[in-house]
């Protein structure tokens, strides 16, 4: 019987890996047993952080909200409490999206809050 040979499969393995490391410092995206090791741990942060990713935006974005009513002598609480009694239903990221890009309709959504 013919002896299997394992080397096609192996470099294989080993170039993939390699090119999932490139661009990472030193002996890291070089050494396949380093390479091995970072890969898998940068594998790991990145399925956590698409967590956090989502986390962080909408941290952004109320604080973006909060520094656009403060400057309307109003808060962030008193604008969301507002906005639902007045059954305006503008998510974080709109809010956030408005309040930096078009003031003039942010003001009137503010009023609007006010008024409820």
């Amino acid at each position: 019987m013919a002896r299997v040979k394992h080397s096609v499969s192996t470099m294989r393995r080993k170039r993939r890996v390699l090119k999932a490391a490139k661009g990472q410092y030193g002996a890291r995206s070089r050494r396949y047993r380093l390479a091995k090791e970072s890969v898998a741990r940068a594998m790991r942060y990145s399925t956590r952080d698409r967590k956090v990713r989502k986390r962080e935006f909408r941290s952004l974005w109320i604080i973006r909200i909060n520094a656009a009513c403060r400057e309307l002598d109003f808060t962030y609480s008193r604008l969301i409490m507002g906005l639902k009694k007045a059954q305006v239903t503008l998510d974080r990221k709109i809010l956030a999206d408005m309040a930096v890009n078009d003031n003039a309709a942010f003001k009137k959504l503010v009023e609007v809050a006010q008024a409820a």
